[in-house]
């Protein structure tokens, strides 16, 4: 297993647990109140952090077999797909944002480490080895903790992770962000 990729499957862990530590007292209100990303709830980037992970999933799984298994159907899914799952109750977000993490943690259990090299895509995105799933599903995690307006901020960060070199357009973004 590559350096980068083991630190950030040892951060994905707590990162995640964090991220459910906060959301998982709220109210349906609190989770329908609006985040720090125009046009979206905080059910919205819960939402959207789930899909996220079942997107990584897909991913793994066209490394692993070769078939192109696309992250999304299209961006027009994806897009409806958090709408869809925005309003859900405050129950519903949390069980789906821990059931959809501990998917994608097992789907990085069973790949092989052959699969890791294998060359995959976001949409319409540049191609980028498998091996980086791992650390676009920790800075989706954490930037979108942050994300919800709550008490998570980027200053919270754990310095391994503000030290993980992220793939574009996350080190970028993750730059810009880190003076609020």
């Amino acid at each position: 297993m590559s350096a980068q990729r083991t630190e950030a499957l040892a951060l994905l862990g707590p990162a995640t647990d964090r991220l459910i530590d906060t959301v998982r007292g709220l109210s349906d209100a609190q989770l329908r109140a609006d985040s720090l990303l125009p046009g979206w709830s905080r059910g919205h980037v819960l939402t959207h952090v789930a899909r996220q992970a079942d997107a990584m999933c897909n991913l793994l799984t066209w490394a692993s077999t070769g078939v192109e298994t696309p992250a999304y159907a299209s961006q027009e899914s994806r897009a409806a797909d958090i709408e869809a799952g925005s309003g859900r109750s405050a129950d519903e977000l949390v069980a789906d944002l821990r059931a959809s993490a501990e998917r994608f943690l097992a789907k990085v259990a069973e790949t092989s480490d052959d699969a890791w090299g294998a060359q995959v895509r976001v949409l319409n995105s540049e191609l980028f080895p498998a091996e980086q799933t791992v650390s676009r599903r920790l800075a989706e995690v954490e930037l979108h903790h942050v994300d919800l307006g709550l008490e998570y901020r980027a200053a919270d960060w754990p310095k391994q992770f503000a030290d993980i070199e992220l793939p574009e357009p996350s080190a970028t973004f993750r730059a810009e962000r880190a003076s609020w």
